[in-house]
């Protein structure tokens, strides 16, 4: 069985069409049809339904996806093995949404640079969620907000970045106390059920303040947003760039002392590809030189 052809069908599956699958692998949409039905036929049952322009995976195909998944990896492991004194292989990642955008393609433009044989496979999400796949062994490392447990035996972390805490008002506010703000103006609040939502609540605690909330999101780049159109304002990390643009905001410190929001990488010792963990804190670390100078 040729390997590329699971490479392919996981391709569809992802992707939900041929075409798209097609653009991705740099094949024609009919390489692609051709080698799903190659492999329907070597497996014995069919994989792919088709409608129209958009496919479906079949129940059986979804029985045999993990386990594609999984066998590519391992494959491309072969590689990172077998050429023991070049840095090579594919190396499985996580970063949490502020990260993905902001910290992550800063740090892949040195690796690439210099290490042009890494391949690297990037799962967005949560930091919860991203650790407990670093834990269970389905990334080799995250980009992530410091847990606030203790880590368990099989795992590391490394602080990148600390981001303290801000009232993110609109420009016209500059001027005004902070904690006034967040005591008068309606509250475009940072998620309490993540981390860092945690720390703003925390410190409204602290202080005294109970907010008049209006929202509540996830979401710092739609909360800048909401902040410039003036709909409220915020108590947010100060998180790296990039911001959306053209927003007119002020980010006016704390009176008070705050923890700060603390991003890191998160690694599994046991992992295989060490070597190429080792490569990204290496460029991880030299890029945030930078960014934090």
């Amino acid at each position: 069985m040729d390997t590329q052809f699971l490479k392919t069908f996981v391709a569809v599956v992802d992707r939900g069409s041929m075409a798209a699958a097609a653009r991705l692998l740099n094949i024609t949409p009919a390489a692609v049809a051709q080698q799903i039905r190659t492999l329907e036929r070597e497996i014995g049952v069919p994989l792919i339904a088709r409608v129209g322009r958009t496919v479906s995976v079949t129940e059986e195909g979804s029985r045999i996806l993990q386990r594609s998944r999984d066998l590519l990896r391992d494959v491309a492991d072969l590689r990172s093995l077998a050429n023991d004194n070049a840095i090579s292989g594919e190396l499985r990642l996580g970063a949490c949404p502020t990260a993905l955008a902001g910290m992550l393609p800063d740090i892949l433009a040195r690796m690439v640079e210099k290490f042009p044989e890494i391949n690297v496979f990037i799962k967005p999400g949560y930091s919860a969620d991203l650790y407990r796949a670093v834990e269970g062994g389905e990334l080799d490392a995250a980009i992530v907000l410091h847990a606030p447990y203790t880590l368990p035996k099989t795992c590391n972390w490394q602080l990148l970045r600390e981001e303290p805490l801000v009232v993110l008002a609109p420009e016209s506010m500059a001027g005004r106390d902070p904690h006034e703000l967040l005591a008068t103006q309606p509250l475009i609040r940072y998620d309490r059920n993540h981390w860092g939502g945690r720390q703003a609540e925390e410190y409204l605690q602290r202080v005294g303040i109970t907010p008049h909330e209006r929202f509540e999101l996830n979401a710092l780049n739609a909360i800048a947003v909401m902040v410039d159109r003036g709909l409220g304002v915020s108590l947010v990390p100060d998180w790296a760039k990039p911001w959306p643009e053209g927003l007119k905001l002020a980010r006016l410190p704390l009176p008070e002392e705050s923890v700060p929001r603390q991003i890191g990488i998160v690694w599994s010792r046991s992992t295989i590809r060490i070597r190429l963990v080792t490569v990204f804190l290496e460029e991880s670390r030299a890029a945030m030189k930078t960014v934090n100078a």
